[in-house]
């Protein structure tokens, strides 16, 4: 049941979406943004940086079709902060996302992540296979080079940052490309403003020090895999490491985008997810 209505925010369209609010099996809460009623059902999950709002255009378009939400993963600024910080991790993201399929009353979904939602996209192959139909991984990774060394860096600057938005202002000159709107700007500030720092950096040292690379192989689900061509943060060939690790999956680069490639470039991104989601359900017919 959905108990309530979302703030709406700035979309391409009204967006009519519900507010789910759950429970995950480790007892922490979490929730989402709920658009369509169909049965095939889309589950998104936001990055470190982001909130569900990061997903209201893909909510927005592919609602016609698919029953859609956008996960709010603990602790990131909108579902409440856990009691206990330490279960901020990939396993307890994953958590996260099938309490709300759960919820949903969806024994198998669609798993569309960005940055660490693929990772969580990654980890949910690796304890829930059964559970998801097909993958879509935007401008995330397996391993990241380095990546302790990365996230203590970033544990520090968060830290040590002013204020969130101070940090918030700081970091949005590397997830945004040059050319983006002002708009979006004002939306990945707002997002990773409204996060706890502790709680931040808990989910930094998740996103960025797991590895998975000895699991793509074992991946037999249709997978598609997204690079915003002016990302940064999450380079190509993270992306190709992706592609070419798992069997029978494809890249595709997305224009004009950063790192958050749905954002930055959702109508080019909308397309090409809602072509692959309804390939992977034609297949699946009898």
């Amino acid at each position: 049941m959905l108990p309530g209505r979302w703030p709406l925010v700035r979309t391409p369209k009204r967006l009519d979406m519900d507010a789910l609010l759950c429970t995950a099996a480790d007892g922490a809460r979490c929730a989402a943004r709920v658009a369509g009623r169909n049965e095939v059902t889309l589950l998104f999950v936001h990055g470190v940086g982001s909130t569900g709002e990061v997903w209201d255009s893909q909510l927005a378009a592919l609602s016609r079709h698919y029953r859609c939400a956008a996960v709010e993963l603990r602790g990131n600024g909108v579902a409440p902060l856990p009691a206990r910080l330490s279960s901020i991790t990939c396993e307890g993201f994953a958590r996260d996302v099938l309490a709300v399929a759960d919820a949903l009353g969806a024994e198998r979904f669609h798993l569309i992540g960005c940055s660490l939602g693929g990772v969580v996209g990654l980890e949910l192959w690796r304890t829930a296979p059964h559970r998801i139909k097909s993958l879509a991984l935007l401008d995330s990774f397996a391993e990241y080079p380095d990546g302790q060394a990365f996230a203590d860096r970033m544990v520090e600057a968060v830290l040590a940052a002013r204020s969130m938005v101070a940090f918030a202002e700081e970091r949005a000159n590397r997830i945004l490309p040059a050319n983006a709107p002002a708009y979006r700007r004002t939306e990945s500030v707002r997002q990773m403003a409204c996060k706890n720092p502790q709680a931040y950096a808990r989910a930094t040292q998740a996103a960025w020090t797991s590895d998975y690379r000895a699991l793509l192989p074992q991946i037999t689900i249709p997978t598609l895999v997204l690079w915003g061509e002016h990302d940064v943060i999450a380079p190509r060939a993270l992306s190709e490491e992706l592609a070419a690790g798992i069997p029978d999956s494809r890249l595709v680069v997305v224009p004009d985008a950063g790192h958050l490639s749905n954002a930055d470039a959702p109508t080019f991104v909308n397309a090409v997810l809602e072509a692959f989601v309804n390939a992977v359900e034609k297949i699946g017919q009898p």
